[in-house]
């Protein structure tokens, strides 16, 4: 069996309270009828003001009730004082006419320490105490006074008053808890409001980003490719022309099959194939629209190791597919390159994604100082921030998320490399050899830029 709450107790308390001061104002006027009957006068009287006080009681206590509920806007407590004082009046009326009503003050003392304040209500408690007692001396039989007449009324008041403080404890401690809970519900919804704009937000970053890095790319080739097209229906070739439409046509459909994607299951459309294949055919995609707008560039890919699409994570396939995607935009729309090299290695712990254009090249400390803005600058691979700092900065905070580190090596003239490192998780690590998915050759990766070979722990 549960343990009663103390708001439940508090209720059954003032149940209680209520139907005992009811059933002995009707047992007072009971017994009067009784006694008086000969008496219709005095029967009237007391039945009609009985009536009167048993009224304005429920009145008071059905209106209180009503707010505390709800129910009603209207507070019933400036009335308070003048509802208790109107039913100490009829009450004492009844009291001095009638003995019969002295014990209603048991129940009555109760409501006086609820309405009004410890002080007030000590002094309010002896008054009435006092008209018992009066009450007592008035209506006893001649000599048949006795000190028991006035000792109980003063114990039931000290035993109410101790009861009363009692309940008014219960109720403060009910009140303050009840507050507390409101607090709690209401810094309930309130997180519960930040999280879902949190992930709102974090939704919409997320397919910013992923619209970003492909769709807009792809529209982004489109329109080059258009303005190449009218160029080549302006000088009347015709077949350059229709090439260019077939590369804009291809373009769009593959952009219409992962906004179809997106649409569906909101995951990465060309990793329905392995990392290494999705980044070989990304490369042969850009080489085949640098050549569609008369450009010559020659992309090449190398993979550095063996790689299993199941033993690399999907969000690590994920970002390194969108970096690819995004770098080498840049690298047809900003370098004038005639050779980019994607490098995809596998490491014991990590794996890396080289992206290496030999194009204008730029200065990486303006373009960092205007990732808040517009880079500026000529072309490379980081030259995603050449569109106000966007793709730059949203690369970067993709890595983040994976606890990876973006590294972008250039200068004017000299070319652009930009290297990705993805830390891979515990799962996928292990303290002897590599996982079989992801062993390399061992053999020393050779940077295109300068020819050289470069070891192991130089940064990337």
């Amino acid at each position: 069996m549960e343990p009663t709450s103390t708001p439940a107790l508090l209720r059954t308390l003032r149940v209680a309270l209520h139907l005992s001061f009811a059933a002995l104002l009707a047992i007072g006027a009971l017994r009067v009828l009784l006694t008086h009957r000969p008496d219709r006068a005095v029967v009237v009287l007391v039945l009609s003001l009985t009536l009167v006080l048993a009224g304005v009681y429920l009145a008071g206590t059905v209106w209180e009730r009503n707010f505390a509920q709800g129910r009603t806007r209207r507070d019933p407590g400036p009335l308070a004082v003048p509802w208790l004082l109107l039913i100490i009046a009829l009450w004492t009326v009844l009291t001095l006419h009638s003995a019969d009503f002295s014990w209603a003050a048991f129940p009555l003392f109760f409501v006086v320490l609820v309405v009004l304040g410890r002080a007030t209500a000590l002094v309010c408690i002896a008054g009435l105490t006092a008209v018992v007692v009066l009450a007592q001396i008035l209506h006893a039989p001649p000599s048949g006074f006795s000190p028991a007449m006035a000792i109980g009324p003063v114990i039931g008041a000290i035993v109410a008053v101790v009861i009363g403080f009692a309940y008014r404890a219960l109720y403060r401690d009910a009140q303050r808890h009840r507050r507390t809970v409101r607090a709690l519900e209401a810094a309930r919804a309130e997180l519960a409001l930040q999280e879902r704009a949190a992930g709102r937000a974090g939704e919409r970053e997320r397919l910013s980003r992923e619209i970003h890095d492909t769709l807009a790319q792809g529209l982004a080739s489109i329109v080059l490719m258009s303005r190449a097209a009218h160029e080549a229906l302006a000088g009347e070739q015709r077949d350059l022309a229709a090439g260019r439409l077939q590369v804009i046509e291809d373009t769009a459909a593959r952009n219409l099959a992962e906004a179809r994607r997106f649409v569906r299951d909101l995951s990465a459309p060309a990793l329905d194939a392995d990392l290494p294949s999705a980044l070989q055919a990304l490369c042969a995609q850009t080489a085949e629209l640098a050549r569609a707008a008369g450009r010559e560039l020659d992309c090449c890919f190398r993979a550095e190791g063996v790689f299993d699409g199941a033993a690399l994570p999907g969000a690590h396939r994920a970002v390194l597919l969108r970096a690819a995607q995004s770098l080498l935009a840049n690298v047809t729309a900003h370098a004038g390159a005639r050779t980019a090299v994607v490098t995809l290695a596998a490491w014991d712990d990590a794996v890396t994604l080289d992206v290496y254009d030999d194009g204008a090249g730029f200065r990486v400390d303006a373009a960092q100082a205007g990732s808040a803005g517009d880079a500026g600058g000529e072309g490379g691979p980081a030259m995603a921030a050449g569109d106000h700092g966007y793709g730059l900065v949203k690369l970067r905070a993709r890595i983040a998320e994976l606890d990876g580190t973006l590294v972008v090596e250039s200068a004017p003239g000299e070319g652009t490399a930009v290297s990705v490192r993805l830390p891979l998780p515990d799962a996928s690590r292990s303290e002897g050899p590599a996982p079989a998915a992801l062993q390399t050759e061992r053999i020393q990766p050779q940077d295109p830029r300068i020819g050289q070979p470069r070891t192991d722990g130089e940064a990337r």
